[in-house]
């Protein structure tokens, strides 16, 4: 058997919701294939999207990823793809019956962390049931993060 080259099979693609962390507490988390599109795949290797505001729903026993963010191929001519529009993923449904059940309760969603790309060259999507932090959490949040970075330096002067 012949082996296919997979372009930037080695290059690792990571493109990451900075803000979810921030914004949200993260509690389960599941990975969820995409359907994409030819000249959105090609995209997403060369690393041109992003997670901004994006967020997923479910309709009909599916789940859907709705605002995700993926640039036109250069290359694409006429066949190119609409940059925002919403995408399905590819889920068990064991996992999508779950995840139903906990966002049925009030102040739950489901929102995207990290979109990469995987050994075999497939997009798969990290997506997390979350619950929104208060006011006062966020500002916990920054403090840890600011003690953190002190140590780390206080660490590295004294080595």
């Amino acid at each position: 058997m012949a082996k296919t080259l997979i372009p930037n099979k080695g290059k690792d693609i990571n493109i990451k919701n900075k803000r979810a962390e921030f914004d949200y507490l993260l509690l389960d988390k599941f990975t969820a294939g995409i359907v994409l599109t030819g000249t959105e795949i090609k995209s997403i290797r060369k690393g041109k999207a992003s997670l901004v505001d994006t967020y997923c729903y479910i309709i009909g026993g599916e789940v859907w990823v709705k605002n995700m963010y993926i640039a036109q191929y250069e290359q694409g001519s006429y066949n190119n793809h609409v940059e925002r529009r919403d995408r399905k993923l590819l889920l068990n449904r064991k996992e999508i019956r779950k995840m139903q059940q906990t966002v049925k309760s009030p102040g739950f969603s489901i929102v995207p962390t990290l979109l990469f790309v995987d050994e075999k060259g497939l997009a798969k999507l990290d997506i997390h049931i979350c619950r929104g932090k208060k006011e006062y959490d966020k500002r916990e949040t920054l403090k840890e993060k600011e003690d953190r970075r002190a140590i780390d330096r206080q660490f590295k002067k004294n080595y």
